[in-house]
């Protein structure tokens, strides 16, 4: 998620994929998961307003089934294909820039996927207001804004509360993908993560995905930056009044963000 560009120029950005004489779509060289199908066979992926409370996510998608969040999702390259490849799950994304839901609605309804929605909206708020308690099998989040201004640190979204939320969005045994390529934010994810969490890093690329799971995995790959990755497992003796109370004792993130890597922000 990422909000450094101005709109026009992030919808320029997002708007610079391509198609092959075969009508593949790809981005920096990459194929875009799926393709479009007929269109009497185009879904509607558009979540535009919330409840006031909780979802009902048998309401939402008209069955009962594992769902999987994307916080962050971006044009959703990383949900739309695991939509395709994962029909037996439910899939939802958000972002806070409409431009870029825009981008992934559109290539989610073409595609025809059923098991997918996309909304404008923040993911503390999605979690915090719109989850119920313990319904929730995956959450990923990739790339999370690091905010290189000390005056915006306030709105980094890795924090010891979101992390409580997102223990608490889970069913037991749920997992919580994150990834990033900023450095100092990798470190403060390892510090504070397992206190929440069974903490796994992976080393190397995704098996699935080896050229990137999204377009900011992409760039940062395709310039030889390090991409850190982990998959968690929520703690089955952390309780709801434990999340909070151990939020509330670990430090806010205020690392230095290193200003030298904020031009990868322009392209990603």
């Amino acid at each position: 998620m990422l909000v450094t560009a101005r709109p026009a120029a992030r919808s320029r950005a997002y708007n610079n994929s391509m198609s092959d004489a075969k009508g593949i779509e790809r981005e920096f060289g990459v194929p875009f998961p799926g393709a479009p199908v007929d269109p009497s066979k185009w879904t509607q992926t558009a979540l535009k307003a919330m409840p006031d409370g909780h979802l009902n996510w048998r309401e939402l998608f008209g069955r009962d089934a594992p769902v999987v969040l994307d916080l962050g999702c971006g044009n959703g390259r990383y949900l739309i294909g695991s939509a395709l490849a994962r029909p037996t799950h439910d899939h939802l994304g958000t972002d806070i820039l409409p431009v870029v839901i825009r981008y992934a609605r559109k290539r989610g309804n073409q595609r025809g996927l059923p098991n997918l929605k996309f909304a404008v909206l923040g993911g503390r708020e999605l979690l915090e207001v719109h989850t119920p308690p313990h319904s929730v099998s995956e959450i990923h989040c990739y790339h999370p804004q690091p905010y290189y201004d000390p005056a915006k640190v306030h709105l980094r979204l890795i924090t010891p509360h979101f992390l409580a939320l997102v223990h608490r969005a889970l069913v037991p045994g749920g997992l919580f993908v994150i990834q990033t390529d900023n450095p100092g934010y990798w470190k403060y994810i390892r510090d504070v993560v397992p206190v929440f969490f069974a903490f796994r890093e992976l080393p190397g690329r995704w098996p699935d995905a080896p050229k990137g799971r999204t377009r900011r995995e992409i760039i940062a790959t395709q310039k030889k930056l390090p991409v850190f990755r982990a998959e968690c497992v929520a703690k089955p003796d952390v309780t709801e009044a434990d999340a909070v109370a151990l939020a509330e004792q670990l430090p806010p993130p205020t690392f230095d963000a290193d200003r030298r890597l904020r031009e990868l922000d322009r392209l990603g």
